[in-house]
């Protein structure tokens, strides 16, 4: 792979220079609002969502994805005997659910829970919940809007802040976006960018950030790493799978999210959690944002997969000629779920005109047969 043109470089250097931002800026960590935020979150499919959950009295609800608790606000509001037990990672998302639970009309119905998916075995022990005892799971994958929209995550290309994007604040320690530049090698960085991104200009692009690095130009804020990559990608604005305009460093930032925070190897936790934890007849319904989130829950629930992970080749190239293990060609089409719907549920015009980040939700909604 060629490297940049000097010229380019040292134009992207001198803008590096130029939006750097000041030590006191560069907040690591969240700070806890003092008030109450007012959410930006509009919850996407959120009445679709609930339908098929069909909360029922005296149920047992989990919102795997809490965010700004606008699901768990209308499942509780659904039906006034339910309980639900409210996760999130970000510690931010549990000081809302820690509010929303000394409301009134909530108490001693709302739990809200802090951790990660793989976290939930252990906190739902402390709750005194078993196996096989849930009615419904929730999923709502993604960055919420309050995490795009506060500049300080650094989730956003529209926000300058400091690079960061890890979902729990660093709760659990883990390594910064900025972390992941600054030391991992090229071929690694490509392999991010092309698997988690599924970006065409993955070496390209880790080849200009080595490139910066060797100039001893960390890049710690958003702002940098959008321009560094639009300098790289000059060929014009792109569009999404949606053909809607995009900056060209959309999946860049997507892959750095996803592997900062293990995005995927939680999500298949959590599917695999879905089994464990809900009962025969109980319902799951997963909310997803692109194809690599959609992929794993859609493997799950046709049983694609694989010593607890999800199947990377579809079922359709899998075949009685293709193997003379009919155990393991079994095991291929085996589900323990069936789902409740035909075609993947999409939100309606009127949901997208009233709420544009909704455009690219898909929702599977699946029973739990055995």
């Amino acid at each position: 792979m060629k490297s940049l043109k000097m010229k380019t470089m040292n134009k992207f250097l001198t803008r590096l220079n130029a939006i750097r931002l000041t030590r006191t800026q560069q907040v690591r960590h969240c700070t806890a609002p003092s008030t109450a935020p007012t959410p930006g979150h509009v919850p996407v499919l959120l009445q679709t969502a609930i339908d098929y959950l069909q909360p029922k009295a005296g149920g047992k609800y989990i919102d795997m994805t809490f965010g700004a608790g606008g699901h768990t606000r209308r499942l509780l509001d659904s039906c006034p005997e339910t309980t639900v037990y409210a996760l999130d990672r970000d510690p931010l998302a549990h000081e809302l659910a820690q509010r929303l639970s000394q409301e009134p009309e909530y108490a001693g119905r709302l739990v809200p829970l802090l951790g990660k998916f793989s976290e939930l075995p252990q906190l739902l022990q402390e709750q005194q919940v078993s196996r096989h005892s849930l009615d419904g799971m929730l999923f709502d994958f993604g960055c919420s809007s309050m995490q795009f929209d506060e500049a300080a995550r650094g989730f956003s290309i529209s926000h300058n802040g400091p690079l960061d994007m890890r979902m729990d604040c660093g709760r659990s320690g883990g390594v910064s976006a900025a972390d992941v530049l600054a030391r991992a090698e090229e071929a690694d960085l490509a392999r991010i960018l092309r698997v988690y991104g599924e970006e065409k200009a993955a070496k390209k692009i880790a080849r200009a950030i080595v490139e910066a690095r060797g100039a001893l130009q960390r890049i710690e804020t958003t702002r940098q790493l959008a321009e560094l990559v639009a300098a790289v990608l000059s060929d014009g604005q792109r569009l999404d799978k949606l053909q809607r305009p995009a900056h060209v460093a959309t999946k860049t930032f997507q892959a750095l999210r996803i592997f900062v925070n293990n995005e995927l190897n939680e999500i298949n936790y959590g599917m695999l959690l879905a089994q464990e934890y809900l009962r025969a007849e109980g319902r799951l319904v997963a909310i997803t944002f692109h194809s690599l989130e959609d992929t794993i829950v859609k493997r799950h629930i046709n049983g694609n997969v694989i010593e607890g992970v999800a199947n990377p080749v579809p079922l359709k190239y899998s075949g009685y000629d293709l193997t003379h293990d009919s155990e393991l060609l079994e095991s291929f089409v085996q589900t323990n779920w069936r789902q409740l719907h035909r075609h993947v549920i999409l939100p309606d015009a009127t949901e997208i005109a009233s709420n544009s980040r909704s455009r690219s939700a898909k929702l599977r909604a699946a029973v739990k047969i055995k």
